[in-house]
């Protein structure tokens, strides 16, 4: 991994949400309404880290991004499915981290045997996160129209797929 790149601590919560809570207060990306505490996103991290990889960016000891995996959905036999989620702190966008951390959480994902396909789950529009799927081989499987509605619009969910060829 990049000498920026790191697995996730306990203690990063607080970076998280500071990065995390900008989406979730000013934008659609995240279909979360309400502000994540830190109590909170320390909770989520112990869960997540159990059995999947979550990894942060960080420059000169500050956190400016994070990725991770988890299951995509909860039945049993969608058990070798994840789904992808990265987050760059917004005055960071644009300058690589995104891929960076996207290339981490690859890297990870392939050693796991059991993870067979790996879902994008995106609010559109978002040219940005269309873009590095795609640029990754993701290719898009899904559209679904109006599935949520967010600061008074409904708003569209694409899914991105990319099956792990062994």
């Amino acid at each position: 991994m990049d000498n920026h790149i790191r697995f996730v601590r306990k203690d990063d919560a607080k970076s998280i949400i500071e990065i995390y809570n900008y989406y979730v207060l000013n934008t659609e990306i995240s279909f979360e309404e309400k502000a994540v505490s830190e109590e909170e996103m320390g909770k989520r991290i112990e869960e997540k880290i159990k059995m999947f990889p979550w990894i942060v960016y960080e420059e000169n000891g500050m956190l400016l991004g994070y990725a991770y995996v988890g299951k995509w959905k909860e039945r049993s036999a969608y058990r070798h499915t994840v789904e992808d989620t990265i987050y760059v702190k917004e005055s960071e966008r644009g300058k690589g981290i995104g891929q960076k951390l996207f290339e981490g959480i690859m890297e990870e994902i392939y050693k796991n045997k059991d993870v067979h396909v790996i879902m994008g789950v995106i609010a559109l529009p978002n040219r940005s996160s269309v873009q590095i799927h795609e640029r990754n081989g993701f290719i898009k499987a899904a559209h679904f129209k109006e599935v949520g509605y967010k600061n008074n619009k409904w708003i569209n969910v694409g899914y991105w797929e990319k099956v792990i060829d062994r």
